[in-house]
C-alpha cells in the first residue's frame, strides 16, 4: 500500500511556475526573432540602395572615360559631355534634390536626342561632379561623389573618371 502523504505528480503552484517560466522563454525568443527579421529587412534595403548607387557610378565612369569632351562650365550638380558618336550625342548626368517636384532626390541621365530623363539612382541626398583641368580649357577628369540614404542610414560613395581621349 502507498502512503497517502507521498502522492506522485505536481502541485498547482509548480505547474503555474513552470507555465510562467515557459511563457517568458517563448516571449524572449519571439522578441529576438522579430528583431532579427527587422534587421535583415533593413540591411537588405540598404544593400539594394547602395548597389544601385554603385551601378550608377560604374555607368557614369565608363561613359565619361570614353567621352570626347566634358563641359567645364556645367554646375556642380551636372556633368554634361559629348560621347563622340555620330550623330553627336550630348549626355547630361544631373542630380535633383528634395525640392524637385518631378524627380526628388534622384540622379538622372538626360539625352539630347529626345530630351528624355532616365532615372539612374533613387534615394540620392547629395551628388557633386568636380571637373579637373590643367590648361583651363580641356577637362581631364571628373570626380563624382554621391550620398544615398535609406531610412536614417546614409552612405557616401565616390568615383573618378579620367577622360582618355584628352590624355596627351
Amino acid at each position: 500500500m502507498q502512503n497517502p502523504r507521498h502522492k506522485r505528480g505536481f502541485t498547482i503552484v509548480e505547474l503555474l511556475l513552470a507555465l510562467a517560466i515557459g511563457a517568458m522563454l517563448l516571449v524572449a525568443i519571439a522578441v529576438a526573432f522579430n528583431a532579427s527579421a527587422m534587421n535583415y529587412q533593413q540591411n537588405e534595403d540598404i544593400f539594394k540602395t547602395v548597389n544601385a548607387a554603385r551601378q550608377a557610378l560604374l555607368r557614369m565612369t565608363s561613359q565619361l572615360r570614353t567621352a570626347e569632351t566634358v563641359d567645364l562650365a556645367a554646375p556642380g550638380n551636372q556633368c554634361i559631355f559629348d560621347t563622340g558618336d555620330t550623330p553627336p550625342e550630348n549626355l547630361t548626368y544631373e542630380f535633383r534634390g528634395a525640392g524637385d517636384a518631378t524627380y526628388p532626390n534622384t540622379l538622372l541621365l538626360i539625352t539630347n536626342i529626345n530630351g528624355n530623363a532616365y532615372v539612374l539612382c533613387d534615394n540620392v541626398t547629395a551628388a557633386t561632379f568636380t571637373k579637373a583641368t590643367s590648361d583651363g580649357i580641356t577637362c581631364e577628369s571628373v570626380q563624382i561623389s554621391m550620398t544615398v540614404a535609406h531610412g536614417n542610414v546614409q552612405r557616401t560613395m565616390s568615383a573618378a573618371a579620367v577622360i582618355r581621349r584628352n590624355l596627351n
